[in-house]
């Protein structure tokens, strides 16, 4: 029996984990911290539970994008609670507001009803997205990843393909205005990337009753079923090469383990760096992965509410300042769109518990405080985030001006929490940006230098529940060659 041994236990080294025990691996997962799922973490405070990094899903309904994964990860019995197909995504612009539908036809038909002489140019960007969507399942197919990437999508420009399909400024804007769920910027972002994301929104969008960390217990539990291990408190500190593979996994300083595979969910460059020696692994690869651009992080404001204080929406709004430019983000001197993100209620439909606040944060912002323990970053880090807090609501009570109100305790995070809890580089929202001009050197392939040493998870290819999923199907398929697994996949559909 092959063995392998997965370095953190986010979504896609549990996916990794559940592929490679379902098809007879012995699997070890070892997590450095003391809950497994990363950002598919939750956590309590008082009566209310909050997410770590998971908010919304898009595409689970039947024939849609994620279902088929989903499916084949046993994931699709989970309480799924589908979205406002009306209006799953509310789109603020200073003082104009607009509904996002779920459905292709539903979806232009909705906003051609605030942009009437935009409605071919809005059929012509639905369809582009849908077909993107269609053929999402092609990049199963046997292919040359190289002339893949150099020709796809990958080496296309969203900002491009959007001034090109719509040529009315402020509908641009509303387009682009529920992409907090990826970086947007003008220079790099990939239209593959856009399309993809936004496209499986379209398709329904889905919150999980119960949160994010449902996910991985469920997928912790189906590897221990498979005869699989998945450990805490398990810190991987070095990777020992022999004779050009990965001969030795050091645990906790101390601890050696043994495995034919490993597979590393941590971030590119720090799975690099805990390889000493090696004669594979040349300078300028090591050099090339760290000097990677990472996307922005996020400031989080998870705000607890007073027992029926503030009615339920079965949807999220995305808030943004008439003059904010979406596709430049600055952040760092004021806060200009914030994602107001409910939480399925736990008892009464009717009234939320409670609700999270998001904004774009780069790790400049915070890095001052970077050498600093957790609870040790003084009152100016305390002071900081409670500007930003303020920053956040004086936005949002345009559109909730019942929120203040309704508040009865905030808790909040920045990128420095994500890196101290997930050890994400820079506290990235969406792991390493990528780049149409440079697909090559940006969008990564699983493999690296060492044979026996895989990557996986969202700074390769997609970011995101549904990029994720894909990229561990990817990093799976090196060891077990994908016709093993684009079958049983497709057979989901």
């Amino acid at each position: 029996m092959e063995s392998v041994i997965i370095i953190g236990s986010g979504l896609g080294g549990l996916e990794c984990g559940y592929i490679l025990a379902k098809n007879g691996f012995q699997v070890t997962v070892l997590e450095h911290d003391s809950c497994i799922g990363g950002c598919l973490q939750t956590f309590r405070r008082g009566s209310a539970q909050f997410d770590t990094g998971f908010h919304y899903v898009g595409g689970l309904g039947e024939g849609q994008s994620l279902n088929a994964l989903f499916r084949y990860f046993d994931l699709l019995d989970l309480p799924w609670q589908q979205l406002d197909a009306e209006c799953f995504d509310e789109v603020v612009i200073g003082e104009q507001s607009f509904p996002f539908a779920c459905g292709h036809k539903q979806f232009v038909e909705r906003l051609s009803e605030f942009f009437p002489k935009q409605r071919a140019n809005l059929q012509h960007y639905a369809n582009f997205l849908r077909q993107v969507g269609d053929h999402i399942y092609d990049s199963f197919l046997p292919r040359d990843s190289n002339e893949f990437y150099a020709t796809s999508l990958f080496a296309r420009s969203a900002y491009q393909f959007l001034n090109e399909t719509i040529d009315d400024p402020l509908l641009r804007k509303v387009l682009s205005g529920t992409s907090l769920k990826m970086e947007l910027n003008a220079e790099t972002l990939p239209l593959y990337v856009f399309a993809q994301i936004n496209n499986s929104f379209i398709q329904s969008a889905w919150r999980l009753r119960g949160g994010g960390s449902l996910i991985a217990d469920h997928l912790a539990a189906k590897i221990r079923e498979f005869g699989g291990t998945v450990r805490v408190h398990s810190t991987v500190t070095k990777l020992v090469e022999q004779d050009g593979r990965i001969a030795k996994v050091v645990v906790n300083g101390g601890e050696t383990l043994t495995a034919d595979w490993v597979i590393s969910s941590a971030h590119p460059a720090l799975t690099l760096s805990l390889v000493d020696e090696s004669r594979c692994l040349r300078r300028v690869y090591r050099n090339r992965i760290a000097g990677l651009k990472n996307s922005f992080g996020m400031f989080t404001a998870n705000i607890r509410l007073k027992p029926e204080a503030l009615p339920y929406l079965n949807r999220n709004i995305f808030v943004h300042r008439a003059d904010a430019d979406l596709w430049h983000v600055d952040t760092g001197k004021r806060v200009d769109s914030v994602l107001v993100n409910y939480a399925v209620p736990e008892g009464d439909m009717a009234y939320a518990d409670h609700l999270d606040l998001l904004t774009p944060m780069r790790w400049n912002e915070v890095a001052r405080w970077a050498d600093c323990r957790v609870g040790h970053r003084g009152q100016s880090y305390v002071e900081f985030k409670n500007d930003k807090v303020e920053q956040c609501l004086q936005l949002v009570e345009q559109r909730l001006p019942d929120l203040r109100g309704a508040i009865d305790r905030v808790f909040t995070s920045t990128p420095l929490s994500y890196y101290s809890y997930t050890l994400t580089q820079e506290g990235s929202a969406y792991g390493i940006c990528k780049d149409w001009n440079n697909p090559m050197t940006t969008v990564l392939t699983p493999r690296t230098p060492i044979p026996n040493l895989l990557l996986t998870g969202q700074s390769l290819n997609l970011h995101g529940i549904l990029g994720v999923s894909m990229t561990s199907v990817f990093t799976c398929a090196e060891i077990l060659g994908m016709e093993t697994l684009s079958d049983p996949i497709r057979r989901c559909r």
